[in-house]
């Protein structure tokens, strides 16, 4: 019974190639919550464009160079939704993307909870799916602290390296320039004899 309450969610890391697509889809019943929270890890500018449509063939959501983002919806009727991550614009580099999705429960009613007639444990169930949305929640935000962790370190790391050869490139310039500056001298001060 406590399985029923859990939430059904997908992670996920793909990479996208450039002048591509990638579509990723869900069944659901109409007005089932869905929700799609995605991130880009790697490649470019990180940044992708982000399609939701409906059984329909509906768009839904629609995003162009977008680095992250949460969107979350019902659906409106019983199909399959569609998930797309395009890196069509990118002539050269993959993207790779961190993406989750998340499948609520079915509309209250559709199963037989009503026919129970317990309003005492239809009031636990609903504190338990409450209690599990949250629990999700956080661990989506958990998820995307840690890549945009990760995200913020290498860029720290490529800036450190950088600085690191640059001031050695100014080291060794200072370096020419102190012995070229020492020669120089040396020679203007010089006195040449003839004998």
């Amino acid at each position: 019974m406590l399985l029923q309450c859990v939430a059904h969610i997908n992670g996920y890391f793909i990479t996208v190639d450039p002048h591509s697509e990638e579509c990723f889809f869900d069944r659901a019943e109409a007005g089932t919550k869905l929700g799609l929270m995605f991130e880009t890890v790697e490649g470019g500018f990180l940044d992708i464009e982000v399609r939701i449509s409906g059984p329909d063939q509906k768009v839904i959501y629609q995003g162009e160079k977008e680095s992250s983002g949460k969107y979350t919806f019902s659906a409106y009727e019983t199909g399959v939704y569609h998930y797309c991550f395009s890196n069509k614009m990118s002539t050269l580099t993959p993207k790779v993307v961190m993406f989750s999705m998340e499948i609520g429960d079915a509309p209250k009613g559709t199963v037989g909870a009503v026919n129970e007639g317990e309003a005492g444990h239809i009031k636990l169930e609903d504190m338990i799916r409450e209690l599990s949305g949250t629990l999700t929640s956080i661990k989506h935000e958990q998820d995307y602290m840690h890549v945009r962790d990760r995200v913020h370190r290498s860029i720290n790391e490529s800036t450190n390296s950088r600085v690191v050869m640059w001031s050695f490139f100014e080291a060794i310039v200072l370096i020419v320039m102190t012995v070229g500056q020492v020669y120089y001298l040396k020679r203007f001060f010089e006195v040449k004899r003839v004998v």
